[in-house]
């Protein structure tokens, strides 16, 4: 299973390219997280962003930072509060708002892998040496709405009516495939 949604995982992120911040494989990661749990969600992250790294020849220093922001996302979904006989309408707006949430938090995460590295010219955005924790957090932020705001708008758009669209049927075929798969041992192990 986990082979499998890596690779359809891998196949939908060049759809979006990251054209205007499009990227569609995020809603994936959301539903099979939930679905599957957080350790599964966690590895499907990781191996979905580096499958799609080769198939895209995305790979560079920027990638160790994305395999582990979309395995934050998975595990996230995993994490989510469970209860038995939560009805669809419920869970829809659960992973909606946790899948906007997620999508901007990406951004941000991997916004603060390069940013105190980055000289912008630009000093209410740049990082500070020895300033205070809050100068530097402040401009920070500034950074982070001023360069990639629209980017990550565009992610949580994308997903969100992703989720809205098509995450129940994706859910049903996934808990059905996760009932199906389960094994158990049956006796003793014998030579």
């Amino acid at each position: 299973m986990l082979g499998v949604l890596s690779a359809v995982d891998a196949m939908l992120r060049p759809l979006g390219a990251g054209t205007g911040g499009i990227e569609v494989m995020f809603f994936l990661l959301v539903l099979a997280g939930r679905v599957f749990g957080a350790g599964f969600g966690f590895v499907l992250g990781c191996t979905s962003m580096f499958a799609s790294a080769i198939l895209t020849a995305g790979i560079g220093p920027w990638l160790p930072y994305q395999m582990l922001g979309a395995s934050w996302v998975a595990l996230g979904a995993g994490l989510l509060p469970w209860r038995r006989g939560l009805r669809w309408p419920a869970e829809l707006s659960l992973l909606c708002g946790y899948t906007a949430f997620a999508s901007l938090a990406y951004g941000f995460v991997l916004n603060m892998s390069f940013w105190p590295f980055s000289t912008t010219g630009d000093p209410g955005i740049s990082p500070v040496p020895g300033a205070l924790l809050a100068t530097n957090l402040a401009h920070f932020v500034a950074f982070s709405l001023a360069t990639s705001l629209g980017w990550d708008l565009g992610r949580v758009i994308t997903n969100v009516a992703l989720v809205l669209a098509v995450g129940r049927p994706v859910m049903t075929a996934l808990r059905r495939a996760s009932r199906r798969a389960a094994f158990e041992a049956r006796g003793e192990f014998v030579d």
